[in-house]
């Protein structure tokens, strides 16, 4: 079996499920958690997956337009939507990513994200386990 090397390992210790504290290892990181209905300014944990999915997809973005040998118009931008969502048989996640393209042609745009949508690490990770819609403007 190959072996593979960790380039980042992410560490990070929550306490208190939804309605407590997460904290990363290292220190550098530390946020107040929040259950669905609250009323207080704590992070969601899908505020969380949003926030590192959206950075990814712009990382693959990035990547497939440089092989496409395509410079991305500056400030393009993601803005990604985690739904969490009851079901008879439990809770499940839902996904948008609305990208922002501006300038581009509308056949490259989608290619660069579908090409994205391939090699996000969140996107693979998730595939057939949750419904995502990719739209862009």
């Amino acid at each position: 079996m190959e072996q593979h090397k960790a380039i980042y390992t992410a560490k990070v210790q929550t306490i208190g499920s939804s309605n407590g504290t997460a904290r990363s290892v290292d220190g550098r990181f530390k946020d107040l958690l929040a259950p669905p209905d609250a009323e207080a300014p704590d992070t969601r944990p899908e505020q969380l997956f949003a926030a590192g999915w959206s950075a990814c997809f712009e990382g693959a973005m990035q990547l497939a337009a440089r092989k496409m040998n395509v410079l991305l118009p500056p400030g393009f931008a993601i803005n990604t939507e985690i739904d969490l969502q009851d079901a008879t048989d439990g809770y499940f996640l839902g996904a948008r990513l609305k990208v922002s393209l501006p300038e581009l042609e509308r056949n490259v745009a989608q290619a660069i994200i579908d090409a994205a949508h391939q090699t996000c690490l969140y996107a693979s990770a998730t595939r057939s386990n949750i419904h995502v819609a990719l739209s862009f403007s």
